[in-house]
């Protein structure tokens, strides 16, 4: 009788060594399509993630665009303005005039500029050519 079992032995072990297999592959499986449901989870809120941040930088970009093209607006406004200044170039002429030896009083009555300011603008050339 032992005999038969015997024989049955290696029957039955392979058998359970089927059947642990196959829960073992069952719970591997399982597992899997978890690891899987969280792997797309993830996937879509980081896809989530960088469409808002797209959509934030490209609003900055834009953001930035306008306010380069103002200051390049502002600059031109700028520059012109001080071309135009009619002090400046009262200034500038009274320094020309001043290098051309002219005193005081000439660069008041040519330039419309008060004696302070025609005292000044010939010491600061004097002084400049010195």
């Amino acid at each position: 009788m032992f005999a038969e079992y015997s024989s049955l032995i290696p029957w039955l072990l392979t058998t359970v060594a089927f059947v642990l297999v196959a829960v073992h592959a069952i719970l591997q499986g399982r597992e899997i399509r978890q690891l899987n449901a969280r792997l797309k989870e993830r996937c879509d809120i980081l896809g989530r993630e960088l469409h808002a941040t797209a959509s934030g930088s490209m609003g900055v970009g834009q953001r930035l665009v306008t306010c380069e093209r103002q200051l390049h607006e502002l600059r031109g406004t700028l520059d012109e303005m001080r071309q135009n200044d009619p002090l400046r170039i009262s200034y500038d002429e009274a320094s020309r005039l001043v290098d051309l030896g002219a005193d005081i009083d000439d660069l008041m009555n040519t330039c419309g500029i008060s004696r302070p300011e025609a005292e000044l603008v010939s010491a600061l050339r004097k002084r400049q050519a010195a």
